[in-house]
């Protein structure tokens, strides 16, 4: 993975596009592509192009990745972090089977 993040970086760089990449504008992109990622399953569900769905999925994560360098933090601790807090809002004893949000087990 530290070898894709760099080819990402790289990638960046090679073009000076990091002056663009401000919380903001990246914030834009991110949701953007999200939803560019969410048309693969309007009207539809079941029938959608895979190949399509991995481009638009990779375009978030890379987002993601710049993301997380515009802001200087380290995604595997933010990641990390993110999942202790899940894991206590939704133990496994309650959470399990289960779609409801954590203010409702």
């Amino acid at each position: 993975m530290e070898n894709t993040i760099k080819r990402i970086r790289k990638f960046r760089d090679d073009r000076e596009w990091e002056q663009f990449h401000t919380p903001e504008n990246l914030a834009k992109a991110i949701s953007i592509e999200a939803a560019e990622l969410l048309e693969n399953f309007l009207w539809d569900n079941e029938k959608y192009d895979k190949k399509q769905v991995e481009e638009e999925l990779a375009d978030v994560m890379v987002y993601c990745i710049h993301m997380a360098d515009a802001l200087g933090v380290d995604i595997r601790e933010i990641i990390n972090s993110k999942m202790d807090k899940n894991e206590k809002k939704y133990p496994v004893e309650k959470a399990k089977g289960n779609s409801k949000k954590y203010t409702e087990l």
